[in-house]
């Protein structure tokens, strides 16, 4: 019945969007019709028949059959409508109104020279608690996250406010194009500056770009970047592509209300065409992620009628999130690297606990502060899994100045990605952990954090201090949060109780009864669930 439902509702939401699409279709071929160019492009936005209810019904049937649980990337997904989605990210059309908009390219072919410039506001309500050479520090990796981008010049500077039209005042922004134009004289020329600031507005990026005379990217743009060179799955690449439209949208919107002239530009930023191109992608890429999130959901169903725990693994960006799976998992394919943003595809992975419990540990994309919501909201879908988790471990790094405004970050992303009707993010299922304390000068100097902040396990990835210890911890929440409990049962050798226990439990261990040469003694790790089964299947029929 859940499966009918399931694509009843697709083939209902698919058959208005193709009403919709067959609307605006109409529109952008006629507002194309006299653009000889766009023809051959034309076409990939004018096929509504892919949309229709059947084929996304049979992807939902072929993502059961191709699902792989062990260690296997959980956004795997189904072959069909796989040239729609290699169309809606090999689009040149598309590139170029991106690369205008936001100086991003598919590939990183050219070393790129940076100046970094980090404002930030030096009093008032609307100060940020990190110090300003920490909010540098972290530009800088997003930077060198980034093959062949060289940095060579920074530079913090002081604001009332990051709201300015201009962002900075006459004089400074003289005193910076003074010193960026020195550096082009004296040193390695520049071929870009990176403003730190969440979003600049379309006239801030303007006559930023006027004055040194040179590209500018702020913080949303070189994050897309990265997420460009990282995204290894379909998936990812379509949320990386849905992340880039609403930066795009909010500088088309800000230009079309700054005034004319050489503040505004006076000049039309989209065609026509090109806005009608925008909307076409932007259906198109919510409709096949509303596929993946439907395959993912499979998934998640599956788990549960296997009734495998999951612990989702969550943090900053470069935690060290994926070491920690490793060091719990010891699977040594895992390759952890020391990049922001170097996983963004969910993962899961199998593990042990010491009772012999198989679970599943999610590997999740990090956190970041000063990202736009919207940048992260196109992520929500793959970090569902780790909101519906049993338990969810975050990731702290000791070893960061700034690890309390970190911590602090994830938390209340944490609670905004919370929707009603979700489990709630009671205590119980959260493990706060403390890692690479292997490059904390004085650990003991952490034992004060630990009493401040409450229980915090304090682990080295790398050295596997405090790993053992804080498997045990998982292993206390699991059984706790999941209904589970250890006990012994006395079953007789060679019945079928013992391999239905093998089939339906975690058998930790078993031994000869000393007091019944012909029973075994079973320790077993069991739900609720399946203990009242087992005593309905053997228990009371043999009484």
């Amino acid at each position: 019945m859940l499966g009918l439902g399931v694509r009843f509702v697709v083939r209902k939401v698919c058959a208005k969007n193709a009403a919709l699409e067959c609307y605006y279709l109409k529109q952008f071929a006629a507002a194309t019709q006299c653009h000889p160019m766009l023809s051959a492009h034309r076409a990939k936005y004018t096929n509504a028949s892919k949309y229709k209810g059947g084929k996304l019904a049979g992807q939902r049937q072929k993502a059961i059959e191709s699902e792989r649980e062990r260690s296997a990337p959980e956004d795997e997904q189904p072959s069909d409508g796989g040239d729609n989605r290699s169309e809606l990210i090999e689009d040149r059309e598309y590139d170029s109104v991106a690369s205008t908009a936001m100086h991003v390219t598919k590939q990183l072919l050219n070393v790129q020279h940076v100046a970094i410039i980090q404002p930030y506001i030096k009093w008032g309500p609307r100060k940020n608690p990190t110090k300003p050479e920490l909010l540098l520090q972290e530009a800088e990796a997003l930077v060198r996250s980034l093959p062949r981008w060289n940095i060579e010049l920074t530079m913090k500077v002081p604001v009332e406010t990051l709201d300015k039209r201009q962002l900075f005042g006459t004089g400074k922004l003289e005193e910076l194009r003074g010193i960026i134009q020195a550096h082009q004289e004296s040193g390695t020329p520049l071929t870009c500056v990176f403003i730190s600031k969440g979003t600049l507005t379309y006239s801030q990026k303007q006559s930023l770009e006027q004055a040194f005379r040179l590209p500018v990217m702020d913080r949303y743009s070189v994050v897309v970047q990265i997420l460009r060179l990282h995204a290894v799955s379909m998936e990812a690449k379509l949320q990386v592509a849905l992340a880039e439209l609403p930066y795009i949208w909010s500088q088309v919107k800000d230009q079309e209300g700054s005034p004319k002239g050489p503040a505004g530009g006076g000049r039309i930023f989209l065609s026509d065409s090109q806005r009608q191109m925008l909307q076409l992608r932007e259906r198109k890429l919510r409709n096949e992620l509303a596929t993946i999130r439907s395959h993912r959901e499979l998934l998640r169903n599956r788990r549960r009628q296997k009734n495998f725990p999951v612990v989702a693994v969550v943090g900053y960006t470069n935690a060290g999130k994926t070491s920690l799976i490793k060091a719990l998992t010891e699977e040594q394919s895992l390759q952890p690297r020391d990049q922001l943003f170097a996983t963004l595809d969910v993962t899961a992975h199998a593990g042990r606990l010491p009772c012999k419990l198989e679970v599943l540990y999610m590997d999740t994309v990090g956190f970041m502060a000063d990202i736009p919501t919207g940048l992260i909201e196109c992520f929500v879908a793959t970090l569902e899994d780790a909101m519906l988790a049993d338990v969810i471990v975050h990731v702290q790094d000791m070893a960061h100045e700034a690890c309390s405004e970190q911590r602090a970050h994830v938390e209340r992303t944490l609670g905004k990605l919370m929707h009603s009707g979700e489990r709630p993010l009671s205590p119980e299922r959260i493990i706060n952990v403390g890692n690479k304390i292997d490059l904390v000068p004085d650990p003991s100097a952490l034992a004060v954090e630990c009493n401040d902040y409450g229980r915090l396990h304090l682990i080295s990835s790398q050295t596997l201090v405090g790993v053992h210890e804080l498997l045990l911890e998982v292993e206390r929440r699991v059984l706790k949060v999941t209904g589970r409990q250890r006990i012994v049962i006395r079953v007789p050798m060679g019945g079928p109780e013992m391999a239905w226990l093998y089939k339906n439990a975690a058998v930790t261990e078993s031994a000869a009864d000393p007091e019944n040469a012909e029973r075994l003694l079973v320790s077993v790790v069991i739900t609720d669930a399946k203990l009242q089964q087992f005593r309905h299947l053997f228990i009371r029929k043999r009484s």
